[in-house]
């Protein structure tokens, strides 16, 4: 069995399948379409607003994916709510934050409904 990577393009666990393994070394993206939509210049930014965010919060403080999305969006922050989640599971995958439900952390690939970020403890 080999180890699980992390998706270049969404930031969930891709999981070793028998059919990578002549190219395992290769896999960046758990799906066609990461592999199509990959990394914008919107996504880099949504991940400099979460860490800048953050610094300009209190240590132990957490922010809602929508901020970011607020302040990269302006009025279509909607549409970036998706991205601004991915943009968080990539930071959790670089070991810059941590996603919470409750105030607990938990798995960025398999969480559902609202999250919250927060920097590593």
């Amino acid at each position: 069995m080999r180890e699980d990577k992390t998706c270049a393009a969404c930031g969930r666990r891709i999981e070793w399948r028998k059919k990578w393994e002549r190219d395992w070394d290769d896999v960046r993206y758990c799906s066609a379409a990461c592999r199509r939509r990959g990394v914008s210049t919107t996504d880099h930014r949504l991940e400099e607003a979460i860490l800048d965010l953050l610094a300009a919060r209190a240590v132990d403080a957490t922010i809602c994916p929508s901020e970011a999305a607020r302040r990269v969006g302006d009025d279509d922050w909607r549409d970036l709510m998706e991205p601004a989640r991915r943009a968080a599971r990539r930071l959790v995958d670089a070991g810059d934050v941590e996603i919470t439900q409750a105030g607990h952390v938990v798995d960025p690939s398999t969480a559902k409904g609202p999250i919250r970020i927060r920097r590593v403890r």
